[in-house]
């Protein structure tokens, strides 16, 4: 049963992942694209971490470090690229 769970996690993130490539082939805006493909990549990451720590759970403290690193990286590179495509905005009105 574990095996299975475990499975399903990991192709469960594989979904996210290319799920989250879908939006760049749109025509939207460039930060549409970027928060779209970042909620994806984190979601299947952090899926594919879970499958991985049902497997080996031998390994559980560095798989939960993985998880922490991983939510807290991509939660400040999303505020420091809104900052940056908010100040590029405030500069150009000037």
């Amino acid at each position: 049963m574990m095996d299975f769970i475990s499975y399903t996690c990991l192709i469960v993130g594989v979904i996210f992942w290319f799920w989250g490539t879908i939006p760049l082939l749109s025509e939207r805006s460039v930060l549409f694209k970027l928060h779209s493909l970042s909620v994806s990549d984190t979601l299947g990451s952090m899926s594919i971490i879970f499958g991985l720590l049902l497997k080996i759970p031998r390994e559980w403290p560095l798989l939960v470090l993985a998880i922490v690193c991983l939510v807290l990286w991509n939660t400040m590179l999303g505020y420091v690229l809104a900052y940056c495509s908010s100040s590029g905005e405030k500069r150009e009105n000037r």
